[in-house]
């Protein structure tokens, strides 16, 4: 894989998974984008370092996590230098799928990405790393310098977290068709 076609042909084929790993460990779209394509220059910068007997998916996605994981320390250490901002919200993305099970199963995934937003960064990272990543607790408490036993507590406490959110979530989606169904009965 020396030549500019053969690395070209990586970014199409992994760029989407690699955009999309960067938007969880990040949380927004725009800092997504601008991470991938910089994890894209460092692996075309470190190409030579690249071993050829392992997967290109796996070494580029170890690059994005490491780089994003970079970039949250940043953000935790201007945010102590500087002071927070507010939080901002991933907007739920529409699809123009017609299909009902589609819609469910979107509506689905879409409250998924806002609960796993919603998560403070010290869930959000180890849960993203080992579900989405597939990292196992000793790849996860590498890549963020804590021991295993902090990482699998952690990611015990987000998946709490994130059941949490989402019972919440059910629940006011119910009550709200509830009181549309009585609005509509009494009109």
């Amino acid at each position: 894989m020396t030549s500019e076609a053969d690395f070209a042909e990586h970014y199409r084929n992994n760029y989407r998974r690699v955009l999309g790993l960067c938007r969880q460990l990040l949380g927004r779209l725009q800092s997504a984008e601008d991470a991938a394509q910089e994890v894209f220059l460092r692996a075309h910068r470190s190409l030579s370092s690249y071993d050829r007997t392992r997967p290109f998916e796996g070494w580029i996605l170890t690059i994005a996590s490491n780089y994003c994981i970079d970039v949250v320390r940043r953000r935790r250490k201007e945010a102590q230098l500087f002071g927070t901002e507010g939080e901002e919200r991933i907007a739920a993305e529409a699809d123009d799928s017609d299909v009902l099970g589609d819609l469910l199963a979107q509506e689905r995934a879409a409250e998924l990405k806002a609960a796993i937003a919603s998560l403070p960064e010290r869930y959000r990272l180890p849960l993203v790393l080992a579900y989405y990543r597939d990292a196992s607790y000793d790849e996860v408490a590498a890549n963020l310098g804590i021991t295993r036993t902090h990482a699998g507590a952690l990611i015990c406490r987000a998946k709490q977290a994130l059941r949490r959110a989402l019972t919440a979530a059910n629940e006011s989606r119910e009550s709200n068709a509830e009181s549309r169904s009585l609005n509509k009965e009494t009109a």
